[in-house]
């Protein structure tokens, strides 16, 4: 889940502005301040997983990448990333310097406290929000506000459901949360997420509009996989192009179930990696007993 950037749009066709823009959403302040603490932020397409990219690119990735060097960003080669993070007080003044360090070299300056391109155009872009899901409007209005600071005419774009279905198949938004769910064994889907074919088919996947050869080499070879060790290291080599491309400003997950229950059921030792399964519990005749014993009343 992140903030997607449509690329589609003029405004977010340089990675730089991607990638400056990302500094400007605190995480921190809002996991601190409105998630009690609760979430870790997501640094990967593939969170939370042993397809998650880590550390610099093993010898089996670089085999996958080295070929497509120059037509993936340097960063895949020499930095492990990280997502752009604060003290999480509300001070945002050092990645707001790193932004506009960054846009500057994109072509956009500062001027009567506007964010100017060379035609003394103003950086303008609406986040689109569905109506019917309006937690999110906590989320997004701290974000704008810091893109307001630097001279950015940000808002928010509240539609309705229907609305809102459709322009996202149309490809009709500047920026919206957007999540894209994701197995312990990647294949087919992935054309549809990121693949060439996919950016310009209505209704598909491919919200960002990423149109790359070398992400379509990668996608193949994550499909093509012949065994689960090439596949984990296939995957991780798409995820750490997909990440230095900034496409997304990454969110956060959760890796627990939040559960409050009875304590008299047993599980199964070994229970599924990413499933509460209810399923798979039971009442324990030896729990419950004891459970009786220490209530003075039954648990059956």
């Amino acid at each position: 889940q992140g903030f997607a950037f449509n690329t589609r749009k003029d405004v977010f066709r340089d990675p730089k502005v991607r990638r400056a823009l990302a500094h400007l959403f605190d995480f921190e302040w809002s996991n601190k301040n409105l998630f009690y603490g609760q979430y870790t932020r997501s640094e990967s397409y593939f969170s939370n997983s042993e397809l998650a990219s880590r550390d610099l690119p093993s010898a089996a990735e670089l085999e996958i990448l080295e070929p497509l060097k120059g037509k993936i960003p340097d960063e895949v080669f020499t930095k492990t990333y990280k997502a752009p993070a604060t003290d999480g007080s509300g001070n945002t003044r050092e990645n707001l310097k790193v932004a506009l360090g960054l846009l500057k070299e994109a072509g956009w300056t500062v001027k009567n406290r506007k964010l100017v391109n060379a035609k003394g155009g103003q950086m303008k872009f609406e986040i689109m929000q569905n109506a019917s899901a309006p937690g999110f409007q906590r989320i997004i209005l701290p974000f704008i506000k810091n893109l307001q600071r630097i001279g950015i005419d940000a808002n928010m774009r509240p539609v309705d459901a229907a609305q809102y279905r459709q322009r996202v198949d149309s490809f009709d938004f500047d920026m919206l949360i957007a999540g894209w769910g994701q197995s312990l064994s990647p294949g087919n889907e992935q054309r549809d997420y990121w693949g060439s074919e996919a950016a310009d088919r209505q209704g598909s996947r491919n919200l960002v509009g990423i149109k790359d050869p070398a992400i379509d080499v990668l996608i193949e070879k994550v499909i093509e996989a012949p065994d689960r060790e090439s596949l984990v290291t296939r995957t991780r080599a798409l995820d750490r192009v997909l990440l230095w491309n900034h496409y997304v400003i990454p969110n956060w997950h959760i890796s627990a179930f939040r559960v409050l229950y009875w304590d008299k059921f047993g599980r199964p030792e070994k229970p599924p990696l990413y499933s509460l399964d209810f399923t798979g519990w039971w009442v324990d005749p030896e729990k419950a007993k004891a459970l009786a014993e220490a209530t003075g009343r039954s648990v059956n």
